[in-house]
């Protein structure tokens, strides 16, 4: 029970904190593609998750002798890397909306491409994704070894559940708060992607000045 309300805990706050990822689904659902949007949220964090369950399940014993004592230095590395990705590719899609119609971002399959890739590189570049792996995640699977896997599932399948049904949540509500405006709903795609560089700034500066 106690490794289900972390997980639910966890998921839930992970869900509802912004991220690049909200950003990005955000700006789908301001071209009315609700379907692209659950896919760019939900999409890259099950492939990204799922990949890291594996590596950590195979190789927890390596990866405890090499990295698990500096999540801190790998989270700021990666700081950069997902920093500026999300930065240019909020800048593209800003001169992007210059250049086009709503219709035509809407059906725009370089931009589909470039979105599904940066929320794929930006999950992967998250420092939240790594401290998660190292420090908590990684060590609850070495429970799990010694105790039975049955033990630990409950805070996986909590995490899972409660971190997607926040993330849409938290999508949804953002999204219907624009609607209530009509200038925001008409620029929510604008929004979205200013959101995104600036995030992309922030993450940039945290990792600058944190080292």
């Amino acid at each position: 029970m106690e490794l289900f309300l972390l997980g639910a805990g966890m998921g839930v706050v992970g869900g509802l904190l912004p991220s690049p990822l909200h950003f990005l689904a955000l700006a789908q659902v301001g071209l009315g593609r609700w379907r692209r949007a659950v896919f760019v949220l939900c999409g890259p964090p099950i492939v990204v998750d799922g990949a890291l369950l594996v590596v950590t399940f195979f190789f927890y014993d390596f990866i405890l002798r090499k990295l698990a004592h500096e999540p801190g230095r790998i989270a700021h590395g990666v700081s950069y890397v997902g920093a500026t990705v999300t930065i240019l590719f909020g800048v593209y899609s800003l001169i992007e909306s210059k250049r086009k119609k709503r219709e035509e971002l809407a059906r725009s399959a370089p931009l589909t491409y470039a979105s599904v890739s940066v929320a794929m590189l930006g999950e992967v570049a998250a420092p939240g994704t790594w401290v998660y792996w190292l420090t908590i995640a990684g060590p609850i699977l070495a429970e799990g070894r010694a105790r039975g896997y049955g033990h630990v599932v409950p805070f996986f399948l909590a995490g899972l559940v409660f971190y997607y049904g926040a993330a849409l949540a938290s999508v949804w509500l953002l999204a219907w708060g624009a609607s209530l405006h009509r200038e925001f709903k008409s620029r929510l795609f604008t929004i979205a992607n200013v959101l995104l560089v600036l995030w992309g700034i922030f993450y940039i500066l945290r990792a600058r000045f944190a080292h």
